[in-house]
């Protein structure tokens, strides 16, 4: 038996190796989102910042195990046997659930995720144990307050509630006022203009860079202190106590000294700004290593304790053998802390998926219109207008001169970004230095501030400062940010009901139902790894949408708007052409189940062509404004087209009826072929003329085969309900050349 629990042993400690590099995907969003955004750096100079603070705070950590000991269990009236059922079932949960999060592009919490998979999974052993009558020692039964700490638990809800609310206020404030004070038409170099171009003086611009950038560098150096070094084994109880006893002075010392510092070096021209976001992403690199390393490896090291435990005085008993050991705190061994060091860096620098999740909280505060990931939500459309209502309102009371200034010093189309910056230095300096000041507050007022949830929603309210979302892509980024929101609320839900579940499930099968649950997890993960691959690879082909926002010449935008134009138009007519090929052999075959998964896909591919208007048309309002209402009117008879197409074959799937006559489905098979062909040409670049006219042709013999259908259901014994449903495939079929009719005459026009 010991061997048994050896084996699970080991498999926590390689699944760990997996929740490292999931964790570090997940929660990369903390650290490089604003230096990414801002491209303060090449991405790999970012990353290498990162990597290094990620690696110090791992080293540096003293990883205290508590949370995974005896933060939400009390260990001493739970076996060795329950506390392996616990601990399998929060890393296989575990795992699980952040690959999903990670794969959709979703940022979650994992401090959210452990402290409710734990409470899940010692809730379920609990009752077990409540309802089977435990006892203490002295004979007294045992109740959930004596087996449980839920205190945990609801200073992480709390903590959720604190975290959205206030970072988003502030981030709005915070960022209000730094706009106010730079405008949009800061420069690196640190001179500013104003609105006509003319430049401000060298010691008021640098002046005004270096009191900023002192309070940055200041602030975050106080996180360092606060929250980075905060469980450090530099960290000493003497040095705690004389950082507490000299806070003020700290403080205002390094608001002096910082500020003078960075004042000589803007004076110099060199990017004050540049330093402090590395600065910034170093600190909260470090903080994350530093402290969230117990996320990762607190669950298998302590499993790996208590098997030490237990097989040096438990007996052999594992169901008997109390785990009392694990009451006292303990630190992780230094190689322990090195090696998920070197793992945490790895994953970082080679994650697909930690660039996946730092994208969509880069998209979402971007300051110019593009790529919107979610669509719209009544909910967001309902924010959207009251939130207009009120701005209008509180408008009226603004003097006009007073609403002019303000107006003029959010300008932003005096911004210059930097090729490929979702933002500037900015917003990306208030991003990570009141996301550092947060955290760090609510670190010394003993409030547990998530790290992922403050950042997300400090850039949230930074981007709304910035005008970032305006009229028409406001309800997309509410929605957006609701659907972030809520993803961490269903973080909590599902990793407790899902962890009580399987804890349970493991208790009362013993051995084979951890033997499952461990085949289950990595057939899981091998799974999730593949789908994310196959996504990965779609998105890589639409690469032309980002040089069309970023091109200044609207002569070249116009080319590159329409090669965009032209591969979306291929990809969508191939891929109508293999559907409507699959569909209706699926059809003749009754093949059910695959007609079920090509109406899945043509739902897919409609709702990526109406995710590729909303781009094609922000690119249009880049081109000429003649040459735009010029080519909008073709332009959205091809988008038309394709659409029709996609309800065509969406209209054709018909019931389970008897099987179509041979004879009709021969003599259609023929016709189908051809329509198909047809398809195919316009794919080779064939005159569209000739197009439309075999396409009429063929609709004229599609229309024959339709009448003599319905006169042969008049005058032969047909199934009635079988012939209908062929009958609709025909018409769709004579729909879909139509469509391609209408997409060839809007492709010959708009090329004029």
């Amino acid at each position: 038996m010991n061997t048994l629990f050896l084996g699970i042993v080991i498999f926590l400690i390689v699944l760990a190796v997996f929740d490292l590099v999931v964790g570090v995907s997940n929660d990369a969003v903390n650290f490089l989102n604003s230096a990414i955004g801002a491209k303060v750096a090449r991405y790999r100079t970012v990353v290498t910042v990162a990597a290094i603070g990620v690696f110090a705070g791992a080293a540096l950590s003293n990883g205290m195990m508590d949370v995974a000991r005896h933060g939400i269990m009390t260990p001493a009236y739970f076996s060795f046997y329950d506390v392996m059922c616990v601990f399998l079932a929060v890393m296989v949960t575990d795992v699980v659930l952040l690959d999903v999060f990670n794969t959709l592009g979703m940022p979650t919490s994992t401090t959210v995720s452990l402290v409710f998979e734990l409470l899940g999974g010692a809730f379920a052993i609990a009752l077990i144990q409540i309802s089977g009558g435990a006892t203490t020692e002295s004979g007294v039964l045992l109740t959930l307050g004596d087996l449980l700490n839920t205190e945990k638990a609801i200073s992480v809800i709390f903590g959720i509630f604190l975290s959205v609310a206030i970072a988003f206020v502030l981030g709005t404030i915070v960022q209000w006022i730094a706009r106010i004070v730079f405008t949009f038409t800061f420069r690196v170099n640190g001179r500013t203009t104003d609105q006509s171009g003319k430049m401000g003086g060298r010691l008021s611009s640098s002046l005004k860079i270096g009191i900023f950038g002192g309070l940055s560098v200041t602030a975050i150096v106080w996180f360092l202190l606060i929250k980075g070094l905060k469980g450090s084994t530099l960290m000493t109880p003497e040095v705690n106590e004389m950082i507490n006893q000299n806070t003020w002075l700290i403080i205002g010392g390094g608001m002096a000294v910082f500020s003078v510092l960075m004042t000589l070096l803007s004076a110099m021209k060199l990017p004050v700004l540049k330093f402090v976001v590395l600065l910034g992403t170093f600190s909260l690199a470090m903080a994350f290593a530093g402290n969230d390393l117990v996320n990762f490896v607190g669950v298998p090291l302590t499993g790996l304790e208590a098997y030490q435990d237990y097989t040096a005085n438990g007996n052999g008993d594992a169901q008997g053998f109390m785990m009392r050991s694990l009451m006292e705190s303990a630190h992780t061994p230094a190689p322990y802390l090195i090696a998920a060091g070197v793992v945490m860096v790895l994953a970082l620098i080679f994650s697909k998926k930690a660039q996946n999740v730092v994208k969509t909280s880069v998209d979402l505060s971007r300051q110019d219109e593009g790529d919107e990931m979610f669509g719209s939500s009544g909910v967001a459309r309902t924010l959207v207008r009251t939130s207009r209502s009120i701005a209008g309102s509180l408008a009226i009371a603004v003097p006009p001169c007073v609403s002019r200034w303000i107006d003029s010093r959010f300008n932003a189309d005096a911004a210059v970004l930097k090729p490929g910056a979702a933002f500037d230095e900015i917003r990306a300096a208030v991003n990570l230095v009141l996301a550092g000041a947060l955290v760090a507050l609510g670190t010394s007022l003993k409030l547990p501030l998530s790290t992922t949830y403050v950042t997300f929603m400090v850039a949230m309210g930074t981007s709304l400062a910035d005008r970032a979302w305006g009229r028409e892509s406001a309800v997309f980024r509410i929605t957006g940010v609701l659907s972030v929101i809520g993803g961490w609320f269903i973080t909590a839900g599902v990793a407790f009901i899902l962890c009580f579940l399987v804890s349970v499930a493991l208790f009362f099968g013993s051995f084979l139902a951890m033997a499952v649950a461990i085949a289950l997890a990595i057939f899981l993960l091998v799974r999730s790894h593949l789908k994310y691959q196959k996504h990965t690879m779609e998105g890589e082909a639409d690469k032309l949408f980002t040089k069309i926002v970023r091109c200044a010449d609207k002569v070249e935008c116009w080319i590159l708007l329409r090669e965009y134009l032209n591969q979306t138009i291929k990809a969508h007519v191939r891929m109508v052409t293999d559907d409507y090929e699959t569909l209706t052999t699926a059809f003749f075959c009754e093949n059910y189940r695959r007609l079920k998964h090509v109406t899945t896909d043509v739902d897919h591919q409609r709702k990526e062509l109406k995710r590729q208007r909303r781009k094609q048309i922000i690119a249009l309002r880049r081109l000429d404004p003649i040459v735009s209402v010029e080519k909008s009117t073709w332009y959205f008879l091809i988008v038309n087209s394709l659409s029709q197409m996609y309800y065509c074959l969406k209209r054709m799937v018909g019931n389970n009826f008897s099987p179509v006559p041979s004879e009709y489905a021969n003599e259609f098979l023929v016709l189908r072929n051809e329509i198909m062909r047809l398809y195919l040409r316009s794919l080779d670049g064939e005159t569209a003329f000739q197009i439309r006219n075999d396409a009429t042709v063929l609709q004229s013999s599609l229309s024959n085969y339709r009448k003599r259908i319905i006169y042969d259901i008049q005058t032969r014994q047909l199934n009635i309900e079988a012939m209908t449903v062929f009958l609709s495939v025909v018409q769709e079929s004579q729909e879909l050349l139509s469509a391609l009719r209408h997409l060839m005459r809007g492709e010959i026009k708009i090329e004029e």
